[in-house]
């Protein structure tokens, strides 16, 4: 399959993040966009299959599993853990999976930051487990504790950290996934709407609180041929523009001309994936 689009260069990520320490919060999606930036960093090259959908494992393109994953017990409960970090001579970037926007978990990353190294670009969203698996009447505790995290992280890091609430994309008529245990199958019925809903909620709260939005939701609301067969999750050529879109966002918020030339490229594993869409 071909497509084109514009797309930031493995050159121009490394140069754009020389010296920044990169922070990915947030759930499996949030794990692709770790793994896509990760490996834009050491090559011109895309995301296998595999690779996005394995998780917890020791080990992807030289990065290292802190905690969690497969270092205890995989499961899909609220609980699960697992903390992701790449480092080279130029660049650390840190992934920590999070199933709530701010709990006792949530309080203990941001005291890592308060009392460690803060970094320069957080990208963060939680959404789909906090609004599903944990009350019915969801919209209020989403609220506070959006307010809760906003203001503690706007308390612990310095105004020159830039942070990036990425705004949740659009789920499928049919979804299946790890979030989706047997028990609250019967909100997937209304789920597609209730992510609209928080998305504004969460959306318009970050944008009061000086965060920088960026609304993959629409950004991708014509790109639905990307998603894959789960309804939740997205392929490889997905990623890439989600990484792109971070990074040409993070030039522009640090003044710096960042050259995106249009280029058409094909990704044979993609083509499989498209073909049972």
């Amino acid at each position: 399959m071909k497509e084109t689009m514009k797309r930031v260069s493995h050159q121009q990520a490394v140069q754009l993040l020389q010296n920044k320490f990169i922070v990915v919060l947030g759930d499996s999606i949030q794990r692709g966009v770790y793994k896509d930036l990760v490996l834009l960093l050491q090559k011109e090259k895309y995301l296998s299959s595999a690779q996005l959908k394995t998780k917890g494992e020791m080990s992807f393109e030289q990065d290292c599993l802190v905690e969690g994953g497969s270092l205890d017990k995989m499961h899909n409960g609220v609980e699960y853990r697992e903390v992701r970090q790449f480092q080279s001579d130029h660049h650390l970037v840190r992934f920590y999976f999070v199933t709530r926007i701010y709990s006792r978990y949530m309080r203990s990353i941001l005291e890592d930051f308060r009392q460690g190294l803060k970094p320069d670009v957080v990208i963060v969203n939680s959404c789909v487990w906090d609004i599903s698996r944990y009350l019915s009447n969801w919209i209020v505790d989403y609220q506070e504790r959006l307010k809760m995290f906003f203001e503690e992280l706007h308390t612990i890091l310095p105004d020159k950290t830039l942070i990036i609430w990425n705004l949740t994309m659009p789920l499928g008529q049919k979804i299946k996934g790890g979030f989706l245990v047997p028990e609250i199958k019967h909100k997937v019925s209304h789920l597609r709407q209730d992510v609209i809903e928080a998305n504004f909620y969460s959306g318009t709260l970050a944008n009061s609180y000086g965060l920088d939005v960026l609304d993959l939701h629409f950004q991708f609301r014509f790109s639905l041929q990307h998603r894959t067969t789960d309804g939740v999750h997205w392929n490889a050529l997905a990623h890439r523009k989600i990484t792109s879109l971070l990074l040409q966002h993070s030039a522009q918020a640090w003044g710096v001309i960042l050259p995106c030339p249009v280029a058409t490229f094909e990704h044979p594993e993609v083509t499989e994936q498209q073909s049972v869409l």
